[in-house]
């Protein structure tokens, strides 16, 4: 173990780079009087309390200059200022979206899409179509299909063998968590029916003992390490095609959860001054050294792209039965759902990182997993003492009604994601019974014991859209229309909330609250235009608000015809 003064030193210098990097492309204070932007006429919720709305907004670069009336920011415009009239739109910080997988995000808009597929048959149909427009050996992935879409029932490979002779297929759930493989990527990953089980994971069989080709958690490795890498041109097109995407939505940020080989795509894309998008870039938390010798060595980054975030797996999902349950699952009683980090060897990465000052992002969906983390990061707490850590987990679907108050104990962001509250109220209470399932997504509860929330969308995983997470988190209307008024509605929350945890909640869970998720003197430039005022509006008309024009540190990155 380091000398304690050596820890605390490491730590302060870690926190210290943090900060300065969310910093670094601005002063704090605009570098001069000119206004190059300025939106007038328009309803401006700026986020601050001491005031909170406003009409026009003047920008100086990549700084806001000014929050004031439009008659006080027309005065100081020039020839040269665009000036653009909101038209009584409202103009909010620009949305960060705290937990998406960016580049998975940007490569799956132009894979097969079966998000929607209805049937088996057309889950199929699709795959088949999407087939004929590859050249032979070309892999498939992404897709995102719902078996709850059909009842239930998980695919097979036999559904689409046939229809996918000269491609291996590998494509996931809606959740990440479980994928299917065709008999060609079995073949070339050299997986046969007599594979072992992996730890963590789980290989579906059929009553035969034969492979589903359905492959869940851990266990997806045995697939996954045969794919053939992307190259760098295809993981830079990925790469735009999700800044233009989530920029269309009125994102300006994004944490990104992902792996290694994902950080020179942003750098490189950083070095040209391509990005368009805000990036906090997670990595593995078993490799907690080596983020730490990274940061010792290069920095952690600047306000456009930083690292500093680790990001680990307690369990699985729901929708996949591996998340880890106190009580079995309602449906299959036989089953409580699995760890995929045992807490022993999460408790022993958590304190390497904390030794190294390095902040936490940790999946927990199930209310066992949910308590297992509370358990170690509590017990990290009392061994290391206090600091600004700002440990954060990410989802935080099924809490136990006893863990809401820990959440705020612990200084614990929950890392929330609106829009599966009015996806899983679909078919959850089957899942886990409705006594259960009234602390899922409990918005309400962990506010009213005093939890900060930084909502995201879990791209792919649900669409990168905020103002469809707003409107899930103010009605919880579930998709198919079942609940109007709202799946467990006493876990609703108001818009304003809803507001600050897409603005400032998100920049507190990146470090970034010096600088974004406010709009105030100072700050950088990142806003929203929409072409309603929300807070002037009935709570279902929320998702059919439109992005007017989006703006990162001052440009104009987005613009409705």
């Amino acid at each position: 173990m380091r000398h304690p003064n050596h820890a605390a030193a490491t730590i302060a210098l870690a926190t210290a780079v943090l900060t300065a990097a969310c910093m670094s492309d601005s002063s704090q204070q605009p570098a001069s009087n000119d206004v190059t932007l300025a939106i007038v006429n328009a309803r401006v919720w700026t986020g601050d309390s001491a005031r909170p709305w406003a009409d026009a907004i003047a920008i100086s670069g990549d700084t806001i200059l000014s929050v004031g009336s439009s008659a006080e920011i027309r005065k100081r415009t020039t020839d040269s200022t665009r000036v653009v009239d909101a038209r009584g739109g409202m103009v909010t910080p620009g949305f960060i979206d705290a937990h998406v997988h960016f580049l998975t995000g940007g490569f799956a808009l132009s894979s097969v899409q079966l998000r929607d597929a209805r049937t088996p048959e057309e889950f199929t149909r699709r795959i088949a179509e999407y087939a004929r427009t590859l050249p032979a050996g070309t892999w498939i992935q992404n897709g995102d299909w719902d078996h709850e879409n059909w009842g239930g029932e998980l695919p097979t490979r036999a559904w689409i063998d046939s229809v996918t002779l000269d491609h291996p297929v590998w494509i996931n759930r809606l959740d990440g968590h479980m994928a299917l493989a065709n008999s060609a990527a079995l073949r070339a990953a050299g997986v046969a029916a007599s594979a072992e089980e992996i730890s963590g994971g789980s290989i579906v069989r059929d009553d035969n003992g034969e492979l589903t080709g359905v492959f869940k958690d851990n266990a997806m490795s045995l697939v996954e390490r045969v794919i053939p890498s992307p190259s760098d041109v295809q993981l830079d097109r990925a790469l735009d095609a999700a800044m233009a995407y989530v920029a269309s939505k009125g994102v300006t940020a994004v944490h990104h959860m992902g792996f290694w080989d994902d950080l020179p795509v942003f750098q490189r894309a950083r070095d040209r001054q391509r990005l368009n998008t805000r990036i906090y870039a997670a990595v593995p938390l078993r490799t907690h050294a080596q983020l730490a010798t990274h940061i010792a060595e290069k920095g952690a980054g600047d306000a456009w792209f930083r690292v500093g975030l680790l990001k680990a797996f307690v369990d699985g999902s729901l929708g996949s039965h591996t998340a880890a349950m106190l009580e079995p699952f309602t449906d299959t009683p036989g089953e409580t759902g699995l760890f995929v980090t045992e807490p022993d060897t999460m408790l022993a990465w958590m304190r390497e990182a904390e030794r190294a000052g390095l902040q936490l992002a940790i999946h927990a969906i199930g209310d066992r997993a949910i308590r297992s983390q509370l358990d170690l990061f509590a017990r990290v707490e009392e061994e290391f003492g206090p600091r600004d850590r700002r440990w954060r987990i990410e989802h935080a679907q099924h809490v136990h009604p006893a863990d809401f108050v820990r959440f705020a104990k612990h200084g614990v962001i929950a890392s929330m994601q609106p829009y599966h509250a009015i996806d899983d109220g679909r078919w959850a209470d089957k899942v886990i019974g409705t006594e259960r399932a009234r602390g899922t997504y409990a918005f309400r509860s962990l506010l009213d014991n005093n939890a900060m929330l930084a909502f995201g969308s879990d791209w792919f995983v649900a669409p990168p859209t905020p103002l469809d997470g707003m409107y899930a988190a103010v009605t919880r209307r579930t998709l198919d229309d079942a609940n109007p008024d709202g799946w467990v509605p006493e876990q609703k929350i108001t818009l304003e909330e809803s507001l600050r945890a897409y603005t400032s909640g998100a920049a507190f869970a990146g470090f970034a609250d010096g600088t974004t998720g406010v709009l105030s003197r100072g700050r950088l430039a990142d806003l929203v235009v929409l072409d309603r005022d929300l807070s002037r509006i009935a709570a279902p008309e929320i998702r059919d608000a439109q992005v007017v024009m989006t703006v990162v540190g001052g440009r104009v990155v987005f613009e409705r015809p």
